[in-house]
């Protein structure tokens, strides 16, 4: 627990109640970047991972981690998607990794969380199927790229944050 100089209740948390909002379609696109030694890069791109092959296996992780989002969000809704993939480009000159997920449904609420949780469950996968030839890689700049649909309508990550 947080002690704060001034008391106050505790907030009430609660799932947002979505029985009045409209059904429409909506889409997500999250993104991400594996950084790692690059020889590590090089065993990924030529097949050379000796538990095999990661991009693969972090792609079925993505996929399962964004039909599972309320497993780990727990005041996220349960959505139906109609569409979850993933996408890897290698990054040489940075010795990176970029994983990029994208959802989407028709449904009463966004899926901004379901590709936020396939672009990282994608990526710790690839952790774990190369954590046996680099310990060193790191997840950074997991972020939403874009957003559709909804009340609040479309968001795009500003250019000027970009790293």
């Amino acid at each position: 627990m947080h002690e704060e100089e001034n008391e106050t209740e505790p907030l009430e948390l609660h799932m947002v109640d979505i029985s009045g909002k409209r059904m429409t379609h909506r889409s997500a696109i999250a993104e991400g970047c594996l950084r790692m030694q690059a020889e590590t890069l090089a065993a990924i791109r030529a097949h050379r991972v000796p538990k095999g092959d990661p991009l693969a296996v972090a792609e079925v992780a993505g996929v399962m981690a964004a039909k599972q989002t309320p497993q780990w969000i727990p005041l996220a809704h349960p959505i139906p998607l109609t569409h979850v993939g993933l996408h890897f480009e290698f990054d040489e000159p940075h010795a990176a990794l970029q994983i990029r997920a994208e959802a989407t449904a028709d449904y009463a609420t966004g899926v901004e969380m379901e590709a936020l949780c396939a672009v990282t469950a994608a990526a710790l996968a690839i952790y774990d199927m190369c954590k046996g030839i680099d310990k060193t890689m790191v997840l950074d700049r997991v972020h939403l790229v874009e957003k559709h649909g909804g009340k609040s309508g479309d968001f795009f990550f500003p250019e000027e944050m970009r790293g």
